[in-house]
């Protein structure tokens, strides 16, 4: 079970990361990471490092989208 988790969560970790390059989801890297991050102690450091950027990330978009809603007043 633990290979087949360990396998499964290469392959999207690896795939999302070349889905992150083209046009494509983030979802498959954080799915990876969540899957190694049961064996391997480094991925859960990773993972908090994607979550912490990807909630950045949303708040700044977030306030963008505020001030830009409030200029058309």
């Amino acid at each position: 079970m633990k290979a087949l988790r360990l396998t499964f969560g290469a392959l999207l970790l690896i795939s999302g990361i070349i889905l992150t390059l083209l046009p494509g989801s983030i979802l498959l890297v954080i799915s990876g990471l969540v899957l190694l991050s049961y064996d391997w102690p480094r991925a859960r450091g990773w993972l908090k490092i994607s979550q912490k950027s990807m909630a950045y990330g949303a708040k700044k978009l977030d306030r963008f989208m505020l001030m830009r809603k409030l200029k058309k007043f």
